[in-house]
C-alpha cells in the first residue's frame, strides 16, 4: 500500500528537508509539491491524497484555513515555525505538529503516527530508527549540475561553506551543491556530525585527531571557531 503524500509549503528548503526525510520510506510516494494552499486545493480536488504536509502561516490562505475548507481532509501534519498555532491545530484533528528546523527524530514519531492511524505496520519507522544510529541507509539528495545527487550520510567526510554554495567531501570525490550550509546541519543526524566552525560540518567517526583549535580528517586540517570550541571539547573528549 502506498500512502500518497503532498508537501505544501512557500519555503522551498522546507520542502527539500520533508523530500530528504520522506526518501526513507517506500511506502510513501509523493504525489506534489504545492507553495501555497490553493494549489494544494487544486490538487486535493483532482486525487486522493492519504497525507498531507502542511505549513500553517502562508501568503494568501493560510493551512489551517485550509483544512477547515475541506469536506473529506487527509490526514495531515502541521508544519510551521510558529507554535503558537499547536492548539488550533490539534483541534483540527491534526495527526501532528512539527517545528521547524525539524530533527528526524522528531520526524520519526509523526510519521509512525500515520502508520499506526492506517492500521500499517511500523517496520519502516524501526528501520528507520536504527538508521538514525547506523547512518547506514539514510541519504540526502543534493542538487549538483542541474540533477539530483543521492548521497549516503555515511560516505560523508565534512562539509564545507562556500558563501552560497557547499562543498561536500566524500571517499573518493567533492560535491558542489548550491545551498546554505545550515540547511545540511538540519537534515544531518545530530549524534553522527558536529559544526565545528561557521564554515565547517565533520563526521564524528571519520575525526582522526583534535586539538583545541583544530581537527584532522584524512590528512586535512580544518579549524574550530571560537563559537564552537566548548560543544566541540564536549564531543571529542568523549572520543580521545
Amino acid at each position: 500500500m502506498k500512502i500518497t503524500t503532498i508537501l505544501v509549503d512557500d519555503e522551498p528548503h522546507a520542502i527539500e528537508v520533508l523530500d530528504n526525510y520522506l526518501a526513507n520510506f517506500n511506502e510513501i510516494e509523493i504525489v506534489a509539491r504545492c507553495q501555497d494552499a490553493i494549489q494544494a486545493f487544486q490538487v486535493l480536488q483532482q486525487q486522493k491524497v492519504d497525507l498531507m504536509f502542511l505549513d500553517v502561516k502562508m501568503p494568501g490562505l493560510k493551512g489551517t484555513d485550509l483544512l477547515r475548507s475541506l469536506k473529506n481532509p487527509p490526514k495531515v501534519i502541521f508544519t510551521t515555525a510558529y507554535q503558537d498555532y499547536a492548539v488550533e491545530g490539534f483541534d483540527l484533528n491534526a495527526v501532528d505538529y512539527l517545528l521547524k528546523p525539524i530533527p528526524f527524530e522528531r520526524f520519526l514519531r509523526a510519521i509512525d503516527k500515520v502508520f499506526t492511524g492506517l492500521n500499517m505496520s511500523n517496520q519502516s519507522v524501526s528501520v528507520a530508527e536504527k538508521n538514525l544510529v547506523s547512518n547506514k541507509d539514510i541519504y540526502l539528495y543534493l542538487k549538483v549540475d542541474r540533477k539530483m545527487v543521492k548521497v549516503n550520510v555515511n560516505d560523508i567526510y565534512w562539509i564545507e561553506s562556500l558563501r552560497d554554495y557547499i562543498k561536500v567531501v566524500l571517499k573518493d570525490k567533492v560535491l558542489i551543491s548550491k545551498q546554505k550550509i545550515s540547511l545540511l546541519e538540519e537534515l544531518l543526524p545530530e549524534d553522527s556530525f558536529i559544526r565545528i566552525h561557521r564554515s565547517f560540518i565533520v563526521s564524528v567517526e571519520k575525526v582522526e585527531s583534535y586539538h583545541s583549535h583544530k581537527i584532522e580528517i584524512e590528512g586535512k586540517e580544518l579549524p574550530i571557531g571560537r563559537n564552537f570550541r566548548n560543544d566541540c571539547q564536549r564531543r571529542f573528549k568523549l572520543i580521545f
